[in-house]
């Protein structure tokens, strides 16, 4: 990757606004202004914390894989003093996309042989069959 800017967490608190929404996690620097709408948890949880470190908020919640992923989109920079580890946005997404691509093949083995899920399904059937065949001869002997 290339080298990022470094900004100072004062730089980053003039950026908390509607207009203009920095904030800092893991020592990311992170301009999230256009994902403020996009949001699920809604636009006021991030400028709650607009302009200062969010680590231990972002990690509190416990964000998905691809929310994680999404850091390194609105990466502006780094926090000063703070040493990043290098990772490619491209191999993060590759092994995503290689990870939900695999997991469309795979064929999940519950434990359940067919013979049990057959008896799980058609005893209750053949007792309910029973049970409403009983009832009607019973009942079409009192009739007569």
């Amino acid at each position: 990757m290339a080298e990022h800017r470094v900004f100072t967490l004062s730089q980053v608190a003039q950026h908390k606004s509607q207009k203009s929404c920095w904030l800092v996690i893991n020592g990311r620097v992170l301009d999230v202004t256009k994902f403020l709408e996009e949001h699920p948890g809604g636009e006021e949880v991030l400028l709650e914390v607009a302009g200062k470190d969010a680590t231990k908020e972002f990690q509190d919640i416990g964000h998905s894989k691809a929310a994680q992923n999404l850091l390194f989109k609105y990466q502006v920079g780094v926090l000063q003093g703070y040493t990043i580890q290098e990772t490619d946005i491209n191999d993060v997404l590759f092994k995503e996309s290689k990870k939900k691509e695999m997991s469309a093949f795979v064929i999940k083995d519950d434990g359940v042989s067919k013979s049990a899920a057959f008896l799980e399904f058609f005893v209750p059937l053949l007792v309910a069959c029973s049970y409403f065949g009983y009832r009607f001869l019973s009942r079409s002997g009192q009739i007569a």
